[in-house]
């Protein structure tokens, strides 16, 4: 009598568009059918909820301490704050880690020299950022932010061998539509409140702010990838590493007179003023976990995207703390910029859905399998750019 023959089949494992892997699986079916279970689907769903809520929730708590520190105070020493910022998140990481409540790489000067790029594209985005909160709302600000999710994307295509479809280039002509309104909207209550027209230099720094975080967010992601950091470890080292070159911008570029300083913490305010950096200290240790707990769990392009949705929050606590005005122009503005998010979104999850049809055959590929091919895609072009 034959011995009865395993069911084994060899199966492909899909890495990339046109790389596969033979892999031989015994009772494939049963496999398959597990990963279509609703419940490891819904444990894969809720791992990337909860760093899309924590980065919602400190985006909000950030943007506001800023604009409140800055706005409400007339504070104008921007570097002195992201210092100040900085020098928090280093206690409390450090704090953090002697309860061993966390774990993170000592610094090594090999990945430091490597890492500082990354930090010089940090200080400019958050420095650009904080310039553009001085000058404009925080409507204003958060809508016109949606214009980075633009320049991600088509980074992603150059960097990390994504695509664009035609309902995602409908939802970028929707952001630049709702910043067009926004701007429009800004500039008439300007002029209907001041009776003159002046060009807003928050708008300069906002551009310079949407190159800087577009560079800084795809950056960091292929570097991410290189290195295998942590999310404590990428915080470390942008916070760190940030301190002597934020100290020295802030000796040089700004003004450290008796006269200014009393500007800045008049004695009636003093601890007020203090504690509120403080505080934005804490929600910038906040934004830097939980930023790249987002990137490197979903995709660079999601992570800008969640922030686009989360602008109707942020533009509304701007309205509500801040006294921002409440025009047409301003709301249809918010608006378009809020539909703006939900087009993209559903047009990820239709782009999701074709690649899936396309991988029929094949096994789903596993985060692993899309971290080596990350990983494999940024040395090649380490390598490409080598001199």
């Amino acid at each position: 009598m034959s011995r009865p023959q395993p069911n084994t089949k060899e199966y492909k494992l899909l890495i990339g568009d046109d790389e596969s892997v033979a892999i031989p699986q015994q009772a494939p079916p049963i496999l398959a059918k597990n990963l279509r279970k609703p419940g490891i689907k819904s444990a894969v769903a809720a791992t990337r909820a909860l760093p899309i809520l924590s980065y919602c929730g400190a985006s909000i708590l950030m943007t506001v301490t800023n604009k409140y520190v800055l706005s409400a105070y007339e504070f104008n020493m921007n570097f002195l704050l992201l210092t100040i910022q900085s020098i928090v998140c280093v206690i409390l990481l450090y704090g953090f880690k002697a309860f061993n409540l966390i774990n993170f790489r000592e610094i090594e000067s090999h990945i430091s020299k490597k890492w500082l790029p990354i930090v010089f594209l940090l200080i400019a985005m958050i420095y650009t950022g904080s310039k553009s909160l001085q000058f404009l709302s925080i409507p204003v600000y958060t809508i016109f932010k949606n214009l980075t999710i633009i320049l991600i994307a088509y980074g992603e295509v150059l960097w990390f061998g994504g695509s664009v479809t035609r309902l995602m280039v409908t939802s970028f002509i929707l952001m630049i539509g709702s910043s067009v309104i926004a701007a429009w909207a800004d500039i008439t209550t300007n002029i209907a409140i001041t009776s003159e027209s002046s060009f807003n230099m928050g708008y300069f720094w906002m551009g310079i702010n949407c190159l800087a975080t577009a560079s800084f967010t795809l950056t960091m992601r292929k570097r991410i990838t290189l290195t295998g950091f942590k999310d404590f470890d990428t915080v470390f080292y942008n916070n760190l590493l940030s301190i002597p070159f934020l100290v020295i911008m802030s000796i040089l570029l700004e003004d450290w007179s008796i006269s200014n300083l009393e500007t800045n913490f008049p004695s009636e305010m003093r601890n007020q003023i203090i504690t509120a950096i403080l505080f934005s200290g804490i929600s910038a240790f906040g934004i830097s976990y939980a930023s790249a707990w987002c990137i490197r769990v979903t995709s660079s392009t999601t992570y800008s995207m969640v922030g686009a949705l989360n602008k109707l929050p942020v533009a509304i606590s701007g309205m509500i703390f801040f006294g921002d005005p409440i025009t047409l122009g301003s709301v249809s503005a918010v608006f378009v910029g809020f539909v703006a998010g939900i087009v993209y979104t559903v047009a990820k999850s239709a782009q999701q859905k074709v690649i899936t049809r396309h991988q029929n055959g094949y096994l789903p590929m596993s985060a692993s399998s899309h971290s080596s091919r990350e990983a494999n895609l940024a040395i090649k072009n380490e390598k490409e750019l080598a001199p």
